[in-house]
């Protein structure tokens, strides 16, 4: 097993120290630190680095989320694909904007309150033992609520995202590969989700039932692209058609109905 230390920093930077350079002063330029799959299991403490702005530490064996409390000037964190179970340490990094914990076995998303900057969160394809879902603790999604813009879910057995309604600036949603069944769920979210260009739930089986993607358009109108698919001005036009004139349809049957019983009443009356 590998420890992340100053002293392998400092052997592997293609930044090279000046001569007259001290190792402080050294690592306090280094912004970018990039150990990807060397089979890194613990993160000692960085905190010389204090410009460092991405840390990329992907697939590797961490468990534990250490000692990166110190990097409130990063910008970018690349975790996926490691054995992360909770997320903690974090809230000290107001500057974090991207976060990239897919592939890990997180079963809360929780403990990212404060981080105010936070537009970007990957939590997809979480190892999570059979029949287990992902959850979102309210604190983090409140604490998310103006600053997330992009959010990825995708492949983690959830079968309801309403409570992300609160997150008013979303404008990508992945949930590909989950159990979403309902299209009044989603009806109920869209109509939440106003800045919402993006939508991909591919492999959900509510991908399923009649009417799906009409439905979904119609109630939307910052949507643009659906499961892949771009939504034309001329399929949302051709729709809003479709159900105007359906719905004039059902307001002049009602009115009949009703002309046709007063009709009938009047008739029983003089008879």
């Amino acid at each position: 097993m590998v420890r992340l230390t100053l002293d392998l920093i400092a052997k592997n930077s293609k930044l090279k120290p000046r001569k007259e350079e001290t190792t402080s002063q050294y690592l306090k330029k280094i912004t970018h630190i990039n150990f990807s799959d060397k089979n890194i299991d613990a993160i000692e403490d960085l905190s010389p680095c204090k410009n460092l702005s991405v840390l990329y530490l992907y697939d590797n064996r961490i468990s534990r989320m250490t000692n990166l409390n110190y990097a409130t000037n990063l910008t970018h964190l690349y975790l996926q694909n490691n054995c992360i179970s909770y997320i903690e340490n974090l809230r000290s990094l107001k500057k974090l904007e991207k976060l990239y914990l897919g592939g890990n076995y997180i079963a809360v998303i929780e403990g990212l309150e404060g981080l105010e900057g936070l537009r970007e969160l990957h939590v997809e394809s979480q190892r999570l033992p059979l029949g287990e879902k992902l959850l979102f603790d309210p604190r983090t999604l409140h604490s998310m609520a103006k600053s997330l813009s992009i959010l990825n879910i995708s492949n983690n057995n959830i079968d309801d995202i309403r409570d992300l309604e609160i997150l008013e600036n979303l404008n990508q949603l992945i949930a590909v590969d989950n159990q979403l069944l309902h299209v009044k769920d989603l009806e109920f979210l869209l109509n939440k989700l106003m800045k919402l260009w993006k939508m991909d739930l591919n492999g959900n089986p509510v991908c399923l039932k009649p009417k799906y993607r009409d439905r979904l358009i119609l109630v939307s109108k910052s949507l643009e692209f659906l499961d892949g698919k771009e939504i034309k001005n001329m399929e949302r036009q051709f729709l809003i058609n479709w159900k105007a004139s359906k719905d004039a349809k059902k307001i002049s049957k009602k009115r009949n109905s009703k002309t046709e019983g007063a009709k009938i009443y009047c008739t029983k009356l003089y008879l």
